[in-house]
């Protein structure tokens, strides 16, 4: 058939409308590419010459089998294409002259073996009838081989006369049955000879014998014998091989003398399982006699198999299901029986598995869960024993890459981290980095940082924090005050690029460190516009150890930061007065002596634990007087720096006028009540009436309460409501408070009248500020009938 002639509809056979053709990939899977699919029409098409004869040789049936392979998904057909002999060839002799010598007693009957004709072709194609040109000696008888194929014979009809005629010519024509006949031709050159009228006999006409492939060369294979009844040089027989075709003479050697055949090279009995060996016996006169060798070889498991893998995937993605189709393999064992039976198996423990899908072909199938990320690749080890003995075993491997799926997410080291920040941090630095690690391949592992909005937050993340997202480092965008957060939590996500993507969320906790950035606020004494105290007195019979004041400070820092170590720096009398370092109180450090001054100055200094330390400093001012009126013209000093702050604390003075008079009202209108209350009227007395003298003036105690303020003050008061009492100090130099009160004594009133007068004292512009401040003190505070302190 010419080449692109249709062998048949395969698409259509098998299924398939044209469009799957080309997308399913139909093609043709063969040692020798003798047909192919057209991507057209899907008909199986002849790509190449075929010639039977150089294909099955002298095989009766000549049939190829082909297998056909579609993806998507992958499957093999199998195609069985016989090819059927056309007579296209001639029958030809080997010899075109035969050369025949035969003895003039040569008796009727005498039979003369031609050589047969050789016809490549088979069955009715090949030789079918030998003709023998007309002549009166002779005729033709055509007879068969154990084989089955047809030789002539020379059958002499009337006896020779050479001296009648020594030369006969024929010609023989062998003939095939095919359609048109062919025939060839072989030219019968007839000598005759003088008298030999005995051919050789041979001792069988048909010898059998069975070899087995592995024999060596040189191996004696059998001695073929044959008998002569003339004599002398008519008796002498030699052996010959006939018609034989040229492999089968290099196969084997004939001992010409001896009539021994031996091997003339390795018989494999996958090039030709037995042969037929054509033996001639010439005695000297010229006659023969022919007999036939036939040789079986026997089968030896002289052949591994053969392992091919065709359509084999080089790559499979690990999600892929348990009986992917990986790669088809092909089994192939030459020799036959049981030493051509093979098995197939998988070599080491993989997840993978091989099925039959027909005779000597295996799929390689997946036969469980792939992980990239345990194994990246297998080498797959497929092993094919035959049943021979000994058997015999071929292995062979292929690779397969497991293809990376989106199928971990990023996972980081710790479940929380922990980042220390420094305060007055610079904004734009990094703070922290996160890492998070993916344990697949490419895009599935690039993985990219973000900050997640937490409703819980108090800082505004946006503009306080931003991560890179590459490298996960994490960047403060402004400057953190421990004294507005000292910690906030972020939450990182992390994202790989897989499709879909993976993620995983981390919280890290950033503590803000704190820095010495605040110094010291001294909350007590209060300070006046210089930076110092205003003033405080101190009895002159203070014994050592008597509590003057306190410094009371704070330091917005923390830790060692806002450790208060309190020092002084500057005094009038540093001998005079003692300083807690930690507690800031001012003590007496000795008693006073005469020729010490009444005013003193303290510089106390608080200074924090910080490296580099930050301090405050205060002045206090220290009057020592055993009344108010002592201590007024100290307060009173020009030079003092009270005096420049009148004004500033007029309005101070004026607000804690009013509250004392409040609370005054509110405590008498209290003892009223309570004496109203009371089943018979009690005496009420002055709580410490050693403190106070109508005859006198006022003597201050000789120790104050230990507090906040180094004030105590008494009030008064009798059962009878309009009897009740304040000790008034009037100061010397000043004008009398109302009508009947005077400035230099002091006088026993009622509560309306002290109110009153208080009134005037207020209104009085002659009295300094400081005077007057003390004075409201010591009105406010006061101590009710039942000795408890009041403030």
């Amino acid at each position: 058939m010419a080449k692109g002639s249709v062998v048949g509809h395969l698409a259509r056979d098998l299924g398939l409308n044209v469009g799957d053709v080309s997308a399913r990939k139909l093609r043709v899977s063969a040692e020798k590419q003798l047909f192919t699919v057209s991507a057209v029409s899907g008909d199986l098409l002849v790509s190449d010459r075929i010639d039977r004869e150089q294909i099955c040789r002298k095989r009766a049936l000549c049939e190829l089998q082909l297998e056909t392979v579609v993806d998507n998904p992958l499957n093999v057909f199998h195609v069985h294409i016989t090819i059927q002999d056309i007579n296209d060839n001639a029958p030809l002799f080997k010899k075109i002259y035969i050369d025949l010598k035969i003895n003039e007693f040569a008796l009727r009957g005498a039979r003369f073996a031609l050589e047969s004709a050789l016809d490549p072709d088979v069955g009715i194609n090949s030789v079918d009838k030998y003709q023998l040109s007309p002549n009166p000696h002779f005729s033709l008888e055509v007879r068969k081989s154990p084989s089955g194929s047809k030789y002539p014979e020379l059958v002499l009809e009337n006896l020779l006369d050479r001296e009648e005629k020594s030369f006969h010519h024929l010609v023989l024509t062998a003939v095939d049955g095919g359609d048109p006949v062919r025939s060839g031709t072989a030219q019968i050159r007839i000598n005759v000879t003088d008298a030999n009228d005995n051919p050789p006999v041979f001792s069988q006409e048909v010898y059998k014998i069975s070899l087995r492939e592995s024999l060596p060369p040189g191996s004696p294979v059998l001695r073929v014998e044959a008998s002569d009844r003339d004599e002398g040089v008519n008796a002498q027989i030699t052996f010959s091989f006939r018609g034989i075709e040229d492999p089968s003479r290099q196969a084997f050697n004939l001992d010409p003398i001896s009539g021994e055949i031996v091997t003339g090279w390795s018989l494999d009995y996958e090039s030709a399982k037995g042969y037929e060996l054509d033996v001639e016996a010439s005695d000297g006169g010229g006659l023969t006699a022919q007999c036939k060798v036939v040789i079986e070889i026997l089968d030896e498991n002289d052949n591994a198999p053969e392992v091919t893998f065709a359509s084999s995937s080089s790559s499979l993605p690990e999600d892929s299901e348990p009986g992917t189709v990986i790669a088809l393999i092909r089994i192939r064992d030459r020799d036959s029986g049981e030493n051509g039976d093979v098995t197939c198996q998988l070599q080491n423990n993989v997840p993978f598995k091989i099925t039959s899908s027909s005779k000597n072909s295996y799929k390689l199938i997946t036969a469980g869960v792939l992980d990239r990320e345990q194994t990246a690749e297998y080498n797959i080890t497929v092993t094919a024993t035959d049943r021979g003995s000994p058997p015999l075993t071929t292995s062979k491997t292929i690779s397969l890459l497991v293809a990376d799926v989106n199928d971990n997410p990023p996972v980081f080291p710790h479940t929380t981290y922990e980042a220390y920040v420094p305060e007055n941090n610079r904004p734009g630095a990094s703070i922290y980095r996160v890492s998070a690690s993916d344990r697949d391949l490419d895009d599935n592992a690039r993985i990219s940082y973000s900050l997640l909005d937490s409703s819980e937050s108090e800082l505004p993340l946006s503009s306080s924090v931003s991560i890179n997202s590459h490298s996960g480092d994490i960047y403060a965008q402004r400057s953190f005050d421990y004294e507005q957060f000292r910690a906030f939590e972020l939450l990182v996500q992390a994202q790989d690029s897989g499709s879909p993507p993976l993620r995983a969320n981390v919280t890290v906790r950033v503590f803000i460190v704190d820095q010495n950035d605040n110094a010291p606020r001294i909350l007590y004494p209060s300070l006046g516009p210089d930076g110092s105290a205003l003033f405080d007195t101190v009895p002159r019979s203070a014994e050592p150890g008597y509590l003057v004041s306190k410094v009371v400070a704070v330091d917005a820092d923390s830790g060692p930061n806002a450790w208060l170590a309190y020092h002084v720096l500057q005094a009038s009398d540093p001998g005079l007065f003692s300083l807690g370092l930690r507690t800031g109180e001012i003590r007496t450090a000795r008693a006073l002596v005469d020729g010490d001054p009444a005013r003193h100055r303290l510089v106390v200094a608080v200074r924090d634990g910080g490296q580099p330390p930050l301090s405050s400093t205060v002045a206090l001012h220290l009057v020592f007087a055993d009344s108010l009126q002592e201590a007024l013209p100290e307060l009173d000093d020009p030079s003092s720096p009270t005096s420049s702050q009148a004004d500033l604390q007029f309005y101070l003075v004026l607000a804690l006028a009013l509250i004392s008079v409040l609370f005054l009202v509110t405590v008498i209108l209290a003892i009223a009540m309570r004496c109203r209350r009371s089943s018979k009227p009690g005496v009420f007395g002055c709580l410490r009436p050693d403190l106070y003298s109508q005859a006198a003036g006022p003597i201050f105690p000789p120790n104050y309460e230990e507090g906040t303020l180094p004030y105590s003050y008494q009030l008064c008061l009798t059962s009878d409501r309009t009897k009740g009492e304040f000790t008034f100090l009037n100061p010397n130099g000043h004008r009398a408070l109302g009508g009947d009160i005077r400035p230099d004594h002091i006088s026993t009133l009622g509560p309306e009248e002290s109110a009153k007068n208080l009134e005037n004292i207020l209104n009085d512009s002659a009295l300094s500020a400081q005077s007057l401040q003390f004075l409201i003190v010591t009105l406010g505070d006061t101590v009710d009938q039942s000795g408890r302190e009041m403030q």
